[in-house]
């Protein structure tokens, strides 16, 4: 094993434990297996630290899979399957085991019935890109049946997995006018790069969590970059601690910190404004070649 450095956001790994299969890559007092739990909420904040106070690392969603490798008291420390993301969630808000999900969540948010019925108790709110196990897949019903929840969802607001959306800018265009939330995956509060991160997701295309990782991955093979001038709808722009995705040649939609809130704003403006802090202030255009998610 050595002492190198990693990267502490996507790496299950403090001096005192660690990740088993880092036993030989990353050092510290023991190690551990994990244990595989999903998200029994509607979502569970992913904090820095076992405190409510504690800065919002993420958002897990309704489904996610995560690997426990230490439950204290009223918290859990371990590591989402779906973006690697790292950091300690409220036990309360997991179950043990994983699941396997057969739909996804579609719309902003998504009602969990007691019954088949629109006036039927609520159970469960659960916002988009929140995975389900339907128990029965006939269309021609309007409620689908949920074998994990016991509840029933309007077919109206799930898509099976198997079907990703076409059009990630049509899903980024749901959130427009929901607040800025730093770290926040839901329309009720996200960031900039869980709105490109869900888009995404939900046409099928697997993205890391934060726009660095991002924009490393978009370097590597996920996505061919383009020139400013060969611009258009799905692209996506990162800039110094920012992306977004583009609606068309000229046009961004993002979460941003100046209107706070998801909003389309044209590129040229907001590379000016981030041009004022950063030189370059657009590190570049990345289309989205592969489906690497089922």
């Amino acid at each position: 094993m050595t002492g190198a450095p990693y990267d502490p956001r996507v790496t299950p790994a403090r001096p005192d434990l660690a990740a088993a299969y880092l036993a030989d890559t990353v050092a510290a007092a023991r190690y551990a297996d994990g244990e595989a739990f999903h998200v029994n909420a509607s979502a569970a904040a992913l904090r820095q630290a076992p405190r409510t106070d504690a800065p919002l690392l993420s958002e897990l969603l309704h489904g996610e899979t995560v690997t426990i490798y230490e439950t204290r008291g009223d918290w859990a420390w371990g590591q989402a399957a779906r973006d690697g993301y790292v950091g300690y969630l409220r036990r309360d808000a997991l179950a043990p085991g994983a699941r396997n999900p057969t739909h996804v969540v579609t719309t902003l948010f998504a009602q969990i019935y007691a019954a088949p019925d629109l006036k039927a108790p609520v159970r469960l709110t659960v916002p988009l890109a929140g995975l389900l196990v339907v128990a029965r897949t006939e269309e021609e019903e309007p409620f689908a049946p949920l074998a994990a929840e016991g509840g029933w969802v309007s077919r109206r607001q799930i898509a099976a997995l198997s079907t990703p959306a076409r059009d990630p800018v049509a899903v980024a265009e749901l959130f427009l006018g929901a607040p800025y939330l730093w770290g926040g995956r839901t329309a009720l509060g996200l960031d900039c790069s869980a709105l490109v991160q869900l888009a995404l997701t939900l046409a099928g295309i697997a993205l890391p969590r934060d726009s660095d990782l991002q924009l490393a991955a978009c370097r590597e093979d996920l996505a061919t970059p383009v020139a400013r001038t060969e611009a258009r709808r799905g692209d996506l722009a990162f800039f110094p601690g920012h992306v977004g995705i583009m609606c068309d040649a000229t046009r961004l939609v993002h979460a941003n910190a100046t209107h706070m809130a998801v909003s389309i704003d044209p590129l040229s403006e907001v590379v000016a404004r981030l041009g004022r802090d950063h030189d370059p202030s657009l590190l570049g255009l990345y289309r989205p070649r592969a489906r690497i998610l089922a």
